[in-house]
């Protein structure tokens, strides 16, 4: 049920020749007319979302594979538990307010450089009994505004729209997943989820994409073949779900895994 936003003094508005009450009543008219508050159903609960009715950055509704999305983490918790996480392109928060909310996930919101954007993000959380989640207002390609980022773990949603884009969201996830420090972890999986039992076990740090939006192969090829130039490692793991890492990071991810497999062993001896 889409629930519109209105405002009810414009029905009983009373004819006035003063054009300041008649200029204020049609821009509140405006505001309200721009967003459209409806209910979603994620796995296990409701949310309620505020989105735009239009928004010149595409930053306005929630997308198909944002759901495809959330039931992909949902069936492999075990790649997003216990990882400090990014989401890039995150719109409406929609999917983040779900993550914080299932998981208690530490996760961190970012769009466009536009106050609107994170202003929603904002009520959105609120909406749904959530204290904000921390935003950053970032536009692709520009320096990042954090300068020592240490985020392991990116997500994103349905963000190969617009082919121009390209080259500037591999120069963020580049910038993203090559800052990260590696500092003392000795784990690769909180759980202790290994591929050997069929788990995804993700590398730290990793890019985590859903693409469902199709696109022509074409487009894919420029932004996967754009990744791999930057010396990144692309893999499909499985229902349209993208792992991306430095390639530089791989060597050391599985001498790490051997490293917790013989420590596991050795602990259930």
């Amino acid at each position: 049920m889409d629930i519109a936003l209105f405002s009810t003094s414009s029905l009983f508005a009373e004819e006035d020749d003063d054009d300041d009450i008649h200029t204020k009543d049609e821009e509140n008219a405006e505001t309200h007319e721009t967003y459209v508050e409806r209910k979603h159903q994620f796995p296990g609960m409701e949310l309620i979302i505020r989105e735009f009715s239009f928004h010149q950055l595409n930053a306005n509704l929630l997308w198909p594979g944002t759901f495809a999305f959330a039931e992909w983490l949902v069936q492999h918790r075990s790649c997003i538990e216990g990882r400090r996480t990014i989401e890039l392109g995150s719109g409406t928060g929609a999917l983040a307010i779900f993550l914080r909310k299932s998981y208690n996930l530490d996760i961190t919101t970012s769009d466009y450089d536009d106050q609107e954007i994170m202003e929603n993000i904002a009520h959105n959380c609120g909406a749904n009994d959530l204290p904000v989640i921390p935003h950053i207002k970032h536009t692709w390609g520009d320096k990042f505004p954090n300068s020592d980022p240490d985020w392991d773990l990116i997500i994103a949603s349905d963000i190969l729209l617009y082919v121009k884009q390209y080259p500037n969201l591999i120069q963020t996830i580049s910038f993203l997943l090559k800052s990260y420090k590696h500092g003392d972890r000795t784990t690769v999986s909180p759980t202790g989820n290994d591929e050997t039992h069929g788990d995804v076990v993700l590398p730290w740090p990793a890019f985590l994409m859903s693409w469902r939006r199709r696109i022509g192969k074409e487009d894919e090829s420029i932004f996967f073949n754009g990744c791999e130039n930057a010396g990144l490692e692309v893999k499909h793991i499985g229902s349209r779900v993208y792992c991306i890492s430095p390639i530089e990071n791989e060597k050391s991810n599985k001498c790490l895994m051997k490293k917790v497999s013989v420590q596991a062993s050795a602990g259930g001896e």
